[in-house]
């Protein structure tokens, strides 16, 4: 029996660590537990149960598909994103033999323990003495169970009480409770600047999505707390409320609407004191505010994300302008007379809306000041994901958009750098852009200079951390595995044929993380695992403090629940994270 201490497991298989073994070969690899009675034996020890193979040589083919965009964050991945639509070619079909017979008998490859070592022998093998084995598809068939809506899991399969939903309805009580005091006479102040509190849930809003301000934030965050002596309880909480402030954009959204109703009612009802140009374009931003916390309803966000990103952009900037002109004209009219002053200027210092309206404006110019149009270069290793280089070292943990119109779209990915001289994004070809990049590779692409922080960035301020990706889910964490951080990452990534889906330059980066760190599964060589048990395995066996899981929706949930259920802490990915 070999020492287990010089076992390490790789893509599921044990194997002895050795400098000159392949981490990516597993036809080859010596197995710790091989019998010495000649019969080579493969241990899977994931999945809902262990299964054992017997050997034999067959040819296994991956296969690849295009899948839909679900949402506009970067964090989630398919499970084994090219599966599902071809398993009919990646498994042998209900009416073939798992063994191919030649005449009456077939070779069988057998790995026997002689002297020692592990040696390789050609045997002729009558086929009726084969016991009856069940086919690859059939050893590793999920379990039936429904099939659930992408949209219930992303919304309501991530629990009532979450962060977000709990800094949702916090923020809109807290609104509607002063608007309430307000209407009842109770708080006057409120009363007189309706649309001072309209303004500032904008003011609001924006910053809980401002990229340079949440990168200013998070940077600060990991400086202050990412020490050892910090309690973990802390280093979650904050980390609970970086990754929800969604919670706090939506319900900041939806009681700029509610405030500017009241103003614009309580304007109604003295419309003697003001002018039709105002009521006319508070009803303007009334209805632009409206239309654009519609299309940002998670119905249509899922469904018909291009309407979403265009509408939520364009209704929003238009509406700011529209606030500036209500500014303007609310402080120039004179109900006396019924006319505008134009001496505005000794005026608008000392009224705080303009205060508002201006840092709004400078936090919504600030990410577009910093477009530029770079120069890339793209390669495609596979026709199903293509790698984006740029010049310029990133750190890790950061992600960047790209976009091929800067008025149309943008699309972020996590970035991959040893943190020197260039960054590349990693893109699996599943939509019409991500597709565009490999059948015609650009020139050029337009970026934002300023790159954004978010889950994968905290990871910084903690100690030992287990990293869980499905698919292209891989790269918001390569650049932890290509360059120093604060962190101790270990990796668990389940994908579907890896060199092939994935390129080589990708197999390599992992390959080169020391082995005893890292677990691959290969979906095309081992079938499908229970993800969720991998994860509470490998995270008792290595001790981590911590699991982040990027996946699908289904997948990420599914891992988050497990690990909390076992008594590890455990994030995934949110809906609107």
């Amino acid at each position: 029996m070999e020492n287990p201490e010089k076992l390490s497991s790789f893509r599921s298989v044990a194997f002895e660590t050795k400098p000159h073994v392949n981490p990516f070969d597993t036809t080859t690899t010596p197995i710790a537990t091989a019998p010495a009675s000649g019969s080579k034996r493969y241990w899977f020890p994931w999945g809902s149960s262990s299964r054992i193979f017997t050997s034999f040589n067959a040819a296994q083919r991956s296969m690849s598909r295009d899948s839909s965009h679900l949402t506009d964050s970067s964090h989630f991945c398919d499970l084994d994103q090219f599966e599902d639509e071809d398993e009919e070619d990646l498994y042998p079909q209900e009416d073939e033999d798992p063994y191919p017979p030649e005449d009456e008998d077939f070779s069988r490859r057998i790995m026997c323990m002689e002297d020692g070592h592990m040696q390789e022998k050609l045997n002729r093998v009558s086929f009726s003495e084969l016991p009856p084995v069940k086919s690859i598809r059939e050893q590793t068939q999920k379990p039936n169970r429904p099939k659930e809506s992408r949209l219930s899991v992303i919304l309501l399969d991530q629990g009532l009480f979450t962060v977000y939903k709990q800094l949702f309805v916090i923020c809109l009580t807290l609104n509607i409770t002063i608007l309430v005091l307000s209407a009842t006479g109770n708080f006057q102040y409120a009363a007189n600047k309706a649309a001072l509190f309209s303004i500032g849930n904008i003011l609001a809003l924006t910053l809980c999505r401002s990229e340079l301000c949440l990168r200013i934030v998070f940077y600060i965050v990991v400086k202050v707390f990412g020490r050892s002596w910090v309690p973990f309880c802390v280093k979650t909480t904050i980390t609970s409320l970086l990754q929800s402030l969604g919670g706090i954009h939506s319900a900041c959204g939806i009681s700029s609407i509610a405030w500017i109703i009241y103003a614009l009612v309580l304007t109604l009802r003295d419309r003697e004191n003001t002018s039709p140009e105002i009521i006319a374009v508070a009803s303007a931003i009334l209805s632009l505010l409206s239309l654009s916390s519609l299309a940002a309803f998670p119905l249509v966000r899922h469904l018909h994300h291009n309407i979403f990103e265009r509408t939520h952009r364009f209704a929003g900037w238009t509406a700011l302008a529209l606030i500036w002109a209500f500014i303007l004209l609310t402080i120039s009219y004179d109900p006396k007379t019924k006319t505008y002053n134009s001496n505005l200027f000794s005026r608008l210092l000392r009224v705080e809306e303009v205060w508002l309206t201006t840092a709004t404006t400078v936090l919504i110019i600030i990410p577009w000041v910093t477009v530029r149009r770079v120069k890339v270069n793209v390669s495609a290793p596979t026709n199903h994901t293509s790698i984006i280089k740029f010049e310029g070292g990133v750190r890790a943990g950061l992600l960047g958009r790209i976009s091929p119109s800067p008025l149309s779209e943008w699309h972020a990915f996590g970035i991959i750098s040893d943190g020197k001289k260039e960054h590349m994004m990693l893109a699996s070809a599943v939509g019409d852009f991500t597709r565009s990049l490999v059948s015609n590779p650009p020139s050029h692409l337009w970026v934002r200079a300023v790159h954004f922080a978010g889950l994968p960035y905290l990871l910084n301020m903690y100690d030992k951390v287990l990293v869980v990706a499905t698919g292209s889910g891989l790269c918001v964490y390569l650049s932890f595995l290509l360059q120093p951080c604060a962190a101790n990452i270990y990796l668990l990534w389940v994908a579907k044929g890896i060199e092939r889906n994935f390129g080589k330059e990708v197999d390599e980066w992992v390959g080169g993380y020391p082995k005893e760190k890292v677990i691959i599964h290969d979906t095309a060589v081992h079938g499908r695992p229970n993800v969720s048990k991998m994860s509470v395995d490998a995270a008792r066996n290595w001790g981590v403090e911590l699991v982040v899981v990027t996946s699908n929706p289904e997948g990420s949930r599914d891992v988050v629940n497990a690990c909390k259920a076992a008594g590890i802490c455990a994030f995934g990915p949110i809906w609107d994270s």
